[in-house]
């Protein structure tokens, strides 16, 4: 960007704020103007793309108060925006005349010949402005040099890991955590299932050149519990049953995570290992309260009676003949 750039134009019309508009105002204006005309939301859009430039050069001078302050003076000292012309013979109003005005140096006596400056190349405009405002550094350079302008660009995201009690993972909770050496509080929402990621919106870095910052990804483990896990919204519980109550049906008592317990219809002839529901005694969520999955499990005594084994026996007389394994060998050689 050259110094006769700053002349011609017109930063804060470009980013449609006021000339005294504050420092918050100005990056809200060129965020807004970013996210719209961003190359990645309109690709092939040659307009959008120069569009995209010009607010982008005029953030990076109106979000820097010493260049703002250099703009601002320059534009005021070429009367807001008139071209500066070459010295010559009858040239008015231009360059010359201003510095003229501004050290004295009006037309020579006797009608002589007034001082003339270039307008580029080494100890040119650009220099002389350079000298003026202090910008033989960094900072706003003319003469095709970079004016320090960098597009927006969001921040890394960042990644953590939590731990939760398993009550905690079924009822949801505030929890605080130390991420990249910054304290973050968030709420984790009930049922959230070991090994789920949470996503927090522009918790991650910063971005830079006013880009939006990154994103916080968590996550969240939840802590084993001795009678139930978790399956989405859905608690579920192995229950063991007698072979009695497997073969001729039973109601047995099944506890819930409240400390409370529910009576549970076990239907007769129930093989070990089938899945029982309890209806609405899952997790409680805004989107819906899921259920307790019971798994049936049929026990096997390991000492018995010699009335029980008798039982037992007589049991088996009863039931000779029948072959629970009888079509297995077929079904593992068809596979």
């Amino acid at each position: 960007m050259t110094g006769q750039d700053w002349i011609e134009k017109d930063f804060y019309a470009a980013l449609g704020v006021p000339k005294d508009a504050d420092d918050a105002a100005i990056k809200k204006a060129y965020r807004k103007l970013a996210r719209q005309y961003h190359p990645d939301q309109n690709q092939g859009d040659a307009k959008a793309e120069a569009k995209f430039k010009e607010i982008g050069e005029a953030y990076a001078v109106l979000s820097d108060a010493e260049q703002r302050k250099q703009y601002d003076g320059l534009r005021a000292m070429a009367g807001g925006g008139a071209r500066f012309q070459a010295g010559g013979p009858g040239g008015t109003g231009g360059f010359e005349d201003i510095f003229g005005a501004m050290f004295g140096g009006g037309a020579p006596a006797g009608g002589g010949a007034r001082p003339q400056f270039q307008t580029g190349g080494a100890g040119g405009f650009e220099d002389i402005l350079g000298q003026m405002f202090g910008g033989g550094g960094g900072g706003a350079r003319f003469g095709g040099r970079r004016a320090g302008f960098q597009a927006p660009e969001r921040g890394a995201d960042l990644a953590a890991e939590h731990t939760l009690p398993f009550r905690m993972a079924v009822e949801g909770a505030l929890v605080e955590m130390t991420v990249d050496g910054k304290k973050v509080t968030t709420r984790i929402p009930a049922g959230i299932n070991d090994g789920q990621k949470l996503r927090l919106r522009g918790k991650g870095r910063p971005g830079a050149g006013g880009g939006d910052a990154g994103d916080l990804v968590i996550t969240v483990h939840v802590g084993p519990h001795p009678v139930f896990t978790l399956a989405g919204r859905d608690l579920r519980a192995t229950v063991p049953v007698t072979f009695a109550e497997a073969a001729l049906g039973a109601q047995i008592e099944v506890p819930t995570l409240g400390g409370e317990t529910v009576r549970l219809k076990v239907p007769a002839g129930t093989p070990s290992g089938r899945v029982l529901r309890v209806k609405g005694r899952g997790v409680v969520t805004p989107k819906g309260t899921g259920d307790l999955l019971v798994t049936v499990q049929v026990a096997v005594p390991q000492k018995l009676s010699r009335k029980a084994k008798e039982a037992l026996e007589a049991f088996a007389a009863e039931a000779d003949g029948e072959d629970v394994r009888a079509d297995l060998a077929a079904r593992a050689a068809a596979g």
